[in-house]
């Protein structure tokens, strides 16, 4: 398993923090796999969609712009990646039913939770570029996360 801080000591600045208010909300807490990108606010429609293809071991990294006013993932759309073999999601944005999410085998990091559900309107963009807390992630790069954070690093650095 991957260590944060201990691949921090040995990259440095080649790799990306993301924003240290992430919090842990899924079962696992240690996770890590290539990064997923989906760009969207308050709609989870491409977060459903990724979650209903199989993951490979991936971790999905959700710009939600940062909003706390509507989940991105609840306990269906995460059940299903826990299904399809997710590593987990990095949602820069909230989450809901948070005593369901902590039963899964499935790691999620999000900023905050909420009771509101997300709008289903079928926007947000699948593999782009996106930029969370000053952070680029580019679909591919590998995201590790554990008790000290997430990081982000190109791929084949670790």
């Amino acid at each position: 398993m991957y260590v944060t801080c201990d691949l921090y000591d040995v990259h440095g600045e080649a790799l990306g923090v993301l924003p240290t208010g992430l919090r842990h909300f899924g079962g696992r807490v240690q996770f890590h796999g290539a990064a997923v990108t989906v760009k969207t606010h308050e709609v989870n429609t491409r977060v459903r969609e990724l979650a209903n293809q199989p993951g490979h071991g991936r971790v999905m990294v959700v710009d939600g712009g940062g909003s706390d006013r509507r989940a991105l993932m609840g306990d269906v759309i995460a059940g299903l990646a826990a299904g399809n073999g997710w590593a987990g999601a990095v949602i820069f944005g909230a989450v809901r039913d948070v005593a369901d999410l902590r039963k899964l085998d499935l790691g999620i990091m999000a900023l905050a939770a909420t009771p509101a559900r997300c709008v289903r309107s079928g926007e947000g963009e699948l593999g782009c570029p996106v930029v969370i807390g000053g952070v680029r992630v580019n679909p591919g790069d590998m995201i590790v996360a554990d008790e000290d954070g997430v990081i982000v690093a190109p791929p084949g650095l670790i």
